[in-house]
């Protein structure tokens, strides 16, 4: 009965290496048709032959099978070396399945006992050895990784160029969008002895349907903290104050708004207003709501603020025209300054010519009435509109984080694409000038000072995500430079002078390719290359590069590889598919860099996950049920809203696109890790200090689970990250759930911490009435990025003394 038993199991392990191979075999034909190696023809015909050897019970078919796999060894570290990510999923299946092939039970039925140690012992010993050989090389390339490039630079910063509070006001402490703290407690030191101070939970979770066609609820809230007090918003945009030292809930304030036609659930952190003409609400907290209103509460008791607006509200769909439920909404936090809120808002991306306006408007800090608006497509831009008319449809928006410098009197816009996002033949001047550009305006007037542009007619989605980072610099000569860095979802850095929009560091245009495109389409032949800066954009991606979390999938990213078009970062969207890479997510998005202005440092957090942009005519597309028809805007018929997030239909276009990460069948990536790193760049000699990869796969795995082994590859980022004056830089924003602090100066990773859910959020640090220094990050989650989804906001600080 056993004698059958191992017999019948020989058996059928020899047929699944028969698929293997079979497998193997018409992949790597294809493959090979398509134009690649054409290893996997010889390696597919070995597995078969091995596992016919095998269902015969003949002993050759262990020897055949240890043959092939040496040769796919050999193919391995041809391509790759002894990178163990790469290894993995081009061996370690295999050498599983050959350990498998080396035990008794399947090896008693087809050799003897004699001859088990020839074909048992030996072999497995191989296979063992490989597999501890991917995992050391694993460690190995990821220390590789780690790189020092240059010596942290010494102290560098002019006198009252550093904050002297610890409040944190802005999402970035200052208005300056520096994210750096002066605060000196917590060391690299110390900084490991730190514990859970306290955890608050907010009650708002995902609701049934909000995680299903591609919407996504995120909690990337960065609190703002004024005194003791800690303001907070929700994704379905719930307003809270807590003690900043207990976490004690003070108020908790709901709008109350429908939410269920907003694909994005999402809210940055609100603004804290300080006005001793409002005796009803001399503070404030100013935020915003999912179906387009602007709200001022009370900041000590959450209530309305009656004189705010009308009765504390502000309608932002004013003078917009037609706005469809869950088209115009804002994720960011508006901007205070100088008597002036200023804001623009998120519009649904990709969906038709003429939607919503991307107008930038101010209103007056105590009364909430309008003061300006900048509006592109009217001459001037902040001319006031005239009875009847609204603001003009389809223009570039400014939907991210925005920065100022109050000395100068400017706030800084960073614009978006106009709609739709990947098809601009009906694009106007206006449009053309302003796509993907920062905007200097004055505060007081919304007059244009100045407007750079960082990508010519972007039909990629490259807008800007978040306003500058502005600092002082020294020239050559030495003299203080009043500067700005923009980072972009290229990977580009661009160092400007912040008082005239001229480049310091050289930006020249580069020849990009412009052919296939689509139909009427007019590409720009060059991209602005801010090549005087560090390069932070992935290596164009070539087969080699292909991943996968077996053989098989891993094969067919190569064979996509080859069918689907690329020619680079700025391929050209053309009928069919093409690689997106980067893509509208970004090396860096929302969350921007920090900037340590003692020493000039700028510190960025980076993510690589190549998408696929498939373009379609509309009736395909409406033919595969991925849209429906529409008239348009002034037919009188509501918005069909498409199947998923993924699809923008681009009514008015006649193309319809798709853009999805690029992920194989069991949802692993297609490109090799890193897919993530964090990076230290001297901002003075415009040279990386030091790169590393950071975060592990412990919570991300295949059929998007959250168990695997936490090897440390790199991970996907989403959120920003914050430096102290001590030298530590405090980070979440990996999918695998940890909350770390780094050596500012080595990148050393000093200390992490597990959070109850994905911290894809910028943490804050501040100083509580009881004298601690603390770190309070959200825990929820980012639904585009998969991680576990949740509610906690969480505060950690040194043990009390």
């Amino acid at each position: 009965m056993k004698k059958n038993h191992r017999g019948i199991l020989t058996f059928i392990t020899g047929i699944f290496v028969c698929l293997c191979g079979i497998t193997l075999l018409a992949l790597g034909g294809w493959l090979a048709i398509e134009g690649g190696t054409g290893w996997y023809l010889l390696t597919g015909a070995g597995f078969l032959l091995s596992g016919v050897l095998l269902v015969l019970k003949r002993p050759a078919g262990l020897i055949v099978y240890l043959l092939t796999f040496i040769i796919c060894t050999i193919q391995a570290l041809t391509e790759v070396g002894l990178d163990g990510w790469q290894l993995m999923p081009r061996l370690f299946t295999f050498a599983l399945l050959g350990i498998w092939l080396c035990l008794p039970w399947i090896q008693k039925p087809i050799v003897t006992v004699a001859r088990r140690i020839r074909y048992g012992l030996a072999p497995g010993v191989f296979y063992m050895a490989v597999i501890i050989t991917i995992f050391w090389s694993g460690w190995h390339i990821t220390g590789e990784r780690f790189v020092s490039h240059h010596p942290f630079p010494g102290f560098t910063a002019q006198p009252g160029t550093q904050p002297d509070s610890s409040d944190w006001r802005y999402y970035g402490n200052n208005a300056a969008g520096q994210r750096f703290s002066p605060l000196t407690q917590i060391t690299p030191v110390n900084v490991a002895a730190l514990k859970p101070a306290w955890r608050y939970n907010t009650g708002d979770v995902m609701r049934k349907g909000e995680d299903s066609a591609g919407r996504e609820f995120s909690f990337e809230v960065t609190p703002v903290k004024v005194g003791n007090s800690l303001f907070i918003c929700t994704p379905h945009r719930q307003i809270i104050a807590l003690d900043a030292t207990t976490g004690r809930q003070r108020w908790k304030f709901d709008p109350q708004s429908d939410t269920s036609a907003n694909e994005y659930l999402a809210c940055r952190g609100v603004a804290y207003s300080a006005v001793n003409s409002d005796s009803e609400c001399p503070e404030k907290i100013i935020s915003t709501t999912a179906d387009a209103r602007m709200v001022a509460l009370n900041a000590k008791t959450g209530k309305l603020c009656k004189n705010f607006g009308n009765n504390g509200y502000v309608s932002l769909t004013d003078n917009m025209g037609d706005v469809p439920p869950g088209f115009h909404f804002i994720t960011s936090q508006p901007m205070v300054m100088d008597g002036k809120i200023v804001l623009g808002g998120w519009i649904y991306d990709d969906q038709a010519e003429g939607e919503p306006s991307g107008v930038v408007r101010a209103y007056d800090e105590a009364t909430g009435k309008p003061a300006w608006a900048w509006d592109m497509g009217r001459t001037p831009a902040n001319a006031p509109l005239r009875p009847g008319e609204t603001y003009t449809r389809g223009t570039p928006n400014g939907w991210g984080t925005y920065t100022a410098d109050a000395k100068l009197g400017l706030i800084y816009i960073p614009l978006g694409n106009a709609t739709p996002d990947y098809y601009g033949s009906k694009r106007r001047p206006f449009d053309e000038k302003y796509s993907s550009a920062i905007v200097a305006l004055d505060i007081h007037t919304g007059e244009e000072r100045w407007h750079f542009q960082t990508v010519h007619h972007d039909v990629w989605d490259f807008d800007l995500p978040v306003g500058p980072t502005l600092m002082d610099l020294p020239d050559r000569n030495g003299r203080i430079i009043a500067a700005l860095v923009q980072t972009t979802k290229m990977g580009q850095l661009f160092l400007l002078d912040r008082r005239t929009g001229k480049p310091l560091a050289d930006v020249r245009e580069r020849a990009v390719p412009t052919s296939p495109s689509l139909p009427g389409e007019h590409l720009s032949p060059t991209q602005p290359d801010s090549s005087g800066m560090p390069d932070l954009s992935p290596p164009d991606l070539k087969e080699t590069d292909m991943w996968g979390a077996t053989p098989f999938d891993q094969l067919w990213c190569r064979i996509q590889f080859h069918r689907f078009r690329y020619q680079g970062k700025f391929t050209p969207p053309a009928e069919g598919t093409s690689i997106a890479y980067p893509a509208f997510d970004g090396v860096m998005d929302w969350y921007g860099a920090s900037v340590d202005p003692l020493h000039n440092v700028l510190i960025a957090n980076t993510s690589y996950i190549p998408f696929t942009m498939q373009m379609m005519t509309s009736q395909e597309a409406i033919a595969k049920g991925l849209m429906k028809p529409w008239a348009g805007w002034h037919s009188g018929q509501p918005y069909p809203k498409p199947k998923e997030f993924a699809v923008g239909p681009q009514y008015g276009t006649g193309w319809a696109a798709v853009v999805k990460p690029w992920l194989t069948v069991l949802g692993a990536p297609c490109s090799a890790p890193p897919w993530g790193k964090v990076y230290a760049i001297d901002l003075t000699t415009r040279k990386i200090i030091w790169e590393r990869p950071a975060g592990t796969t412990r919570d991300m795995n295949i059929f998007g689970t959250h168990t695997n082994v936490p090897l440390p590859t790199g991970m996907f980022m989403m959120g920003g990250n914050i430096i102290t004056r001590s030298g530590l830089i405090f980070m979440g924003a990996t999918a695998d759930d940890y909350l770390r602090a780094f050596d500012e100066k080595t990148g050393r990773e000093l200390w992490r911490t597990r959070l109850p859910a994905g911290g894809q959020a910028t943490p804050v640090t501040y100083i509580g009435d009881d004298g601690r220094q603390y770190v309070v990050i959200a825990a929820g989650g980012h639904g585009g990025l998969g991680t576990r989804s949740g509610d906690a906001l969480m505060a950690y600080a040194l043990p009390e003394k």
